[in-house]
């Protein structure tokens, strides 16, 4: 197998913003990914910044030696965007060499990452540069092959896309469905037959999640529950399944259900005891709370007290509801865990595809 200098197949674009046509300016995920700018940009000259048509790329060379990842996307849309002067913007010279898709691949790869971590640390400056980009080895097969390893990317990729449309539709569905059942159209004052005012308390209790110093962090299969979600996974388990997690300090306000045995770290608050209180219902109970608006005060760190979640008053449904409530959640999320499974492993087959291609 051949490799080939990837300078010699691209090309740097340096086209400004003179005439300010464009103004959609985005930023580099480390998903790479074109993302929406966190830059303030009141009284910045736009003029200076570089446009990004479609099939051109944009690479920061500042982030790899840091974050070990080299943020680099490609616009694959029709409309142009803008993004920071502080990037290189570069294209594909011939694409009957080399598809502009098929590099976005290689640079997908970890195998790339890797390499171009290594030269950030070997370089004497430090960094990855446009040089050493454009010394990077590719393997470039023939067009015809760059189409068909493209197009079953694509395939993947497409059917992951239409997975997370359904994902999104059932979980609005979810929501909706709750809201019309125990929120919308609920007059306290003239509650339904069976319905009575009491506290969160009375329906679940809540509790701290558990320590995990970072060196008894041993992979495993079970997942390790932080405030933002899955952060590890660990060999052992701290909750059975069905457990409910929120945050308690970092980020509070997501609400993760969680349909397998787990370990929710310190910076967690996990339904101890749901009091024969379903707990999909728990989980969209905590949903409506909206926990993050009820953290106030000018701590560095926003924390959330269990205790005041407790003393909530709310409104306690007669159990036929929640019955019912709960047994048409299990339909609808045995859809979605079933949806998330095949997303798993159209994930693993797009990482398979991308490891061969420098086979």
């Amino acid at each position: 197998m051949e490799y080939k200098r990837l300078g010699d197949y691209i090309r740097e674009v340096n086209v400004r913003n003179r005439e300010l046509k464009v103004t959609n300016l985005l930023g580099l995920s480390m998903s790479k990914q074109f993302r929406p700018s966190t830059s303030n940009i009141v009284g910045v000259d736009l003029t200076k910044y570089k446009v990004v048509d479609r099939n051109v790329f944009a690479f920061d060379p500042m982030s790899v030696i840091r974050v070990h990842k080299v943020p680099i996307a490609i616009n694959d849309t029709n409309d142009p965007i803008i993004v920071s002067p502080a990037y290189y913007t570069f294209e594909v010279i011939d694409s009957f060499q080399l598809l502009p898709q098929y590099l976005m691949m290689w640079f997908q790869r970890t195998e790339f990452d890797r390499y171009a971590d290594f030269k950030s640390d070997a370089a004497v400056r430090g960094g990855y540069d446009w040089d050493e980009l454009c010394n990077t080895p590719i393997y470039i097969p023939s067009i015809t092959r760059q189409r068909e390893i493209v197009a079953e990317y694509e395939t993947l990729t497409n059917r992951i896309h239409l997975n997370n449309q359904m994902i999104q539709h059932l979980e609005a569905t979810a929501q909706a469905l709750y809201r019309k059942t125990f929120v919308d159209n609920i007059d306290k004052e003239n509650l339904p037959e069976g319905w009575k005012i009491g506290t969160i308390g009375d329906l679940f209790e809540l509790q701290r999640g558990f320590d995990l110093p970072s060196q008894n962090r041993i992979a495993g299969a079970f997942p390790i529950y932080a405030s933002t979600g899955i952060a590890e996974y660990h060999n052992d388990y701290k909750v059975e399944p069905p457990c409910v997690v929120t945050g308690r300090s970092g980020t509070i306000g997501e609400v993760f259900y969680v349909d397998k045995k787990c370990w929710p770290l310190n910076t967690t608050l996990w339904v101890k005891d749901f009091k024969d209180t379903p707990a999909f219902f728990v989980y969209y109970k905590l949903k409506e709370l909206d926990l993050a608006k009820t953290v106030s005060g000018f701590a560095a760190v926003p924390t959330l007290n269990r205790n005041d979640v407790h003393m909530m008053e709310s409104l306690i449904p007669p159990k036929y509801l929640l019955t019912e409530f709960e047994n048409e959640m299990k339909v609808i999320h045995h859809h979605l865990s079933n949806i998330h499974k095949e997303n798993e492993k159209l994930t693993e087959l797009q990482s398979l595809l991308l490891a061969k291609m420098g086979q």
